[in-house]
């Protein structure tokens, strides 16, 4: 027999509808599960873990993740579409940062949470 579920049923109505009340509608929901599998990458998280030190080019990610420009330019662009990272173009230059400041505190709330498991 689980010990981890209940064993009877006895569903708290008022319970359930206090946080229906509050629950996020569907769409935010699907959108928020969208940029966490995005951060279930390794590689991502160490693209974004380096954006969160300094903007950098692709060329210079490539580098650090010890792959091909063209594997981080692919990243970079599910992150941008997920509004994780943008860039800007100087000369023949592009330069990513992260998107705001709450990409950076989602990465450092997931490495804190890691290191405390």
């Amino acid at each position: 027999m689980d010990k981890d579920i209940c064993l009877a049923t006895c569903v708290d109505k008022q319970r359930v509808a206090r946080v229906l009340q509050v629950l996020p509608q569907q769409k935010l929901l699907h959108g928020a599960a969208e940029v966490f599998k995005l951060l279930a990458d390794p590689n991502r998280l160490r693209l974004l873990h380096a954006l969160a030190q300094e903007e950098m080019c692709v060329c210079d990610l490539a580098e650090l993740v010890d792959t091909s420009a063209s594997a981080v330019s692919h990243q970079l662009r599910l992150l941008r579409t997920a509004r994780l990272v943008k860039y800007r173009r100087a000369g023949k230059m592009v330069y990513y940062r992260l998107d705001d400041e709450h990409v950076d505190r989602l990465l450092q709330e997931g490495l804190r949470h890691a290191e405390e498991g």
